[in-house]
């Protein structure tokens, strides 16, 4: 994300005596709140953020982030396309940093990036995102990236007997990352391992037979495990670990295959494009078609490890309700209603880019996913 330019001090004929604000960067907080309660899109936000030590101490001390994540869609990250722009130093290393194009839905023709570390490009393997955060793996180690400040955190090394097979890790955090409570749960073959942020030791959770974890969802304040084939586990974290298996009512003899996301207060199984809420207040668990997601919009990435997230009232910065937005590679995203039926308005997003913004596809084994930047959840929410 580039950095704006800084706001000129104020300046007047003379060397006036005033016991008040002495330019831009001394505005009161009270008076930056007011101005951060009235900007609408990311790009202003971050702008805001970016413009000098002061406006930033202000944006994080400003209550309520976490309102932008129901005012704002979140951002398509597109790790396969590499932004217009030359590569930056890390500040962590002797490798560069990697700039990946950024789509704002509610501002399509404003040119966004975001930057990763090049070596993580090149050599780790992408296991998830949750709290704005990018999680990634490489040889025992796991990496948790923040691509729009630059925050880049190293783990201890899973224990050696971790079977890890990267098609089978899958990330997730818990909480944000500077939260006190915040773990990073990682599950491989046949274990789930949960780190609390800053420890040094990773505790260790054996699953069942057969079963391997290829989704965590976050729902009703509980995290939820689940496979591809329609197997799913309630996880608990304290004060033991454990799981506690969620039956479901067969359909036709066998459970339905699928993803789980959430949207809102409902639970959802994508199966073959097709939506069902998974009902856990009857024993055992029921699903039920779903034809309306109300007054939200579903945004579900191409990348598989990556979580989905819902926006409300879409409608605020010129999106539409009742909505799924189903990222892709060979385009931003293609619209869906519920069910699997295409949408008859296609909301096509602008071929014309601004001057000076290009981009080159890259060789990248991430898709394209959805993500709210960090600094949404930095107020606990």
């Amino acid at each position: 994300m580039q950095r704006p330019s800084k706001l000129p001090a104020a300046s007047l004929p003379g060397r006036p005596t005033f016991f008040g604000p002495q330019g831009w960067a001394d505005l009161p907080d009270g008076l930056l709140h007011s101005i951060v309660d009235r900007l609408g899109s990311f790009r202003d936000l971050l702008g805001f953020a970016t413009t000098c030590p002061s406006w930033r101490s202000a944006f994080s001390s400003y209550p309520s982030k976490s309102t932008f994540l129901t005012k704002l869609p979140p951002l398509l990250i597109q790790t396969h396309i590499r932004a217009q722009g030359p590569l930056l130093p890390w500040t962590s290393g002797s490798h560069e940093l990697y700039p990946c194009k950024v789509v704002d839905p509610a501002n399509r023709n404003t040119a966004l990036r975001c930057w990763i570390p090049q070596d993580i490009v090149e050599k780790m393997t992408f296991i998830g995102s949750s709290y704005g955060k990018l999680i990634y793996y490489c040889k025992g180690y796991c990496r948790i990236i923040d691509a729009f400040t630059g925050d880049d955190v190293s783990t201890p090394c899973l224990p050696s007997h971790a079977k890890c097979s990267k098609l089978h890790l899958t990330g997730i955090l818990t909480a944000p990352l500077a939260s006190p409570n915040s773990h990073l749960l990682v599950s491989t073959e046949s274990s789930l391992f949960d780190l609390p942020v800053g420890n040094d030791s990773w505790s260790e959770l054996q699953l069942p037979c057969q079963f391997v974890i290829d989704h965590f969802v976050e729902f009703d304040g509980q995290f939820i495990v689940s496979n591809s084939y329609g197997r799913s586990y309630a996880l608990q974290l304290a004060p033991q670990h454990g799981l506690q298996e969620i039956k479901t009512k067969p359909v036709g003899g066998r459970p339905v295959e699928g993803r789980l996301v959430v949207c809102g207060d409902m639970l959802l199984i994508l199966s073959l494009g097709e939506f069902q809420r998974l009902d856990m207040s009857t024993e055992p668990a029921t699903r039920v078609t779903v034809e309306k997601l109300g007054e939200r919009a579903l945004f579900v990435g191409a990348e598989a490890k990556s979580t989905a997230v819902s926006c409300m009232s879409p409608e605020l910065w010129g999106g539409r309700s009742d909505i799924v937005y189903f990222a892709r590679t060979a385009r931003p995203w293609f619209i869906y209603r519920l069910c699997g039926r295409p949408d008859r308005m296609q909301d096509r997003p602008a071929r014309v880019e601004p001057a000076g913004f290009g981009s080159t596809p890259v060789q990248s084994s991430v898709r394209p996913l959805w993500l709210y930047p960090s600094m949404f959840y930095s107020d606990g929410q």
